[in-house]
């Protein structure tokens, strides 16, 4: 379980509470507007009620005279409901209604009042009931007919104030209700992604404990967690492929410079044996230097490809003729093959250029071609055939060294272009072997 002090410093808890705290104020803000709106409809359809009533209270008079207006206000009267009728005399006082009491600035001034009132009970209520239930609060409208009548129309406002409670009931416990589901939904959410981010974080430390092998586990929900937690894996995928990489190198750079630096020392050791004479001493530091010129060499050719890969600072990669290099490769290699008895053929399109490095290109050369002369094998005539060529396909250079030996297994061919990658003795192969390199020019 987690403290409350400590998810409360999440990032993930604080943007879910400002959330919900935005969504509540908005739920707020929107009920109340529905209520103020709603207790505005209803008074505007109360003064549309009671100007109704008047009207025809004055058609009433038009057609039938006073008699016509008290049957109408005495039917009215007795009718339950909110309505407020008084029918007064030209001084105001009480004929008709079921209010007996007005008061004598709305009787004397026409227009529209908000007033308290005593409601008259109907002649078979009983006589004990409450003061309170015939008191209330009124909204009418005042005019004075043509027969010299005053009328009092009107709407008891109790109903009204019923429901403006019931409006402000409802929002009291929407907005709990909110606040409550709103509290919930934020823990449920934060509480998921922060364990998510805690799987993230525990496989990062397992990682950094010294564990390349571990990976951040995805769900089925292939949200936005699984998307980066996918990318990490890449990453991590890739790290433990360059690190994998790295040691392999080293390992095989050590195996590659044991045996001249043996050399080295076995040709020093030598020249400093008692009884060796001045020229084996010469001997034996000429051979010294021309294995430290191997060695120069196969650090500068190291330093060449880093370079290379790294974008090729201080001029490392130039315009090739690569026609020229693979040329000049079959003819060096040429007498070389016909002495091992083998035919080495080449094919090459004149004019080839791309942005590479020459040594680099005719160094790959070279050990295709020596990789195809140790490896070949007879074809059926008893002569074994190396076929050097150079041509574009495609928008992209093709260098290929090929043979009719036994070839690369099939579940090494990836892994053969790698650096520093020695192949353990494999069985004959069918095909024939075939070294393909792809340069873009």
């Amino acid at each position: 379980m987690y403290r409350l002090a400590q998810i409360w410093r999440t990032s993930t808890v604080r943007l879910t509470a400002t959330f919900i705290l935005i969504f509540v104020l908005f739920s707020i803000l929107l009920m109340g507007f529905i209520g103020w709106q709603s207790s505005i409809q209803i008074q505007r359809q109360q003064a549309n009620d009671i100007d109704r009533e008047v009207r025809q209270v004055q058609r009433l008079e038009r057609q039938q005279g006073v008699r016509g207006i008290a049957f109408a206000i005495e039917r009215l009267s007795r009718n339950p409901g909110p309505g407020i009728y008084y029918l007064g005399d030209l001084s105001g006082q009480y004929l008709l209604g079921n209010v007996t009491t007005i008061p004598a600035d709305i009787l004397q001034h026409p227009g529209m009042y908000s007033f308290e009132y005593q409601r008259s009970l109907p002649i078979d209520a009983e006589d004990d009931s409450p003061e309170d239930a015939r008191r209330g609060y009124a909204v009418a409208r005042s005019i004075l007919l043509d027969s010299g009548l005053r009328l009092v129309v009107g709407r008891d406002v109790v109903e009204r104030r019923g429901f403006t409670a019931i409006i402000v009931q409802s929002f009291l416990v929407g907005v709990g209700g909110i606040l409550f589901f709103s509290l919930i939904a934020g823990g449920i959410t934060a509480r998921r992604v922060l364990r998510r981010i805690d799987s993230i974080s525990a496989t990062s430390t397992t990682i950094m404990s010294g564990n390349l092998s571990e990976r951040i586990p995805i769900t089925r929900r292939n949200d936005e967690f699984d998307g980066l937690a996918t990318n990490l894996n890449a990453m991590l995928d890739r790290i433990e492929q360059l690190l994998q990489g790295l040691k392999e190198v080293t390992d095989n750079v050590a195996h590659d410079l044991k045996t001249p630096l043996t050399r080295l020392r076995n040709q020093a050791e030598s020249a400093l044996r008692d009884g060796t004479d001045n020229e084996q001493r010469r001997v034996a530091l000429e051979t010294t230097i021309v294995e430290s010129d191997k060695l120069i060499q196969t650090f500068n050719a190291l330093l060449m490809i880093a370079r290379a890969e790294a974008g090729a600072p201080s001029g490392a990669l130039s315009d090739v003729d690569v026609s020229a290099v693979v040329a000049d490769v079959a003819e060096l290699y040429g007498p070389v093959a016909e002495d091992a008895g083998l035919v080495l053929e080449a094919k090459v399109t004149d004019g080839i250029h791309l942005h590479g490095n020459r040594e680099l290109i005719g160094q790959a050369m070279v050990n295709l071609v020596e990789n195809a002369m140790k490896y070949h094998e007879p074809g059926d005539d008893g002569v074994g055939k190396i076929v050097v060529s150079v041509h574009e396909s495609e928008g992209r250079v093709i260098v290929e060294v090929s043979d009719n030996g036994p070839g690369i297994p099939a579940t090494d061919r990836k892994r053969v272009l790698e650096r520093f990658v020695r192949l353990e003795k494999a069985e004959p192969n069918p095909a024939p072997a075939l070294a393909c390199h792809w340069w873009t020019p």
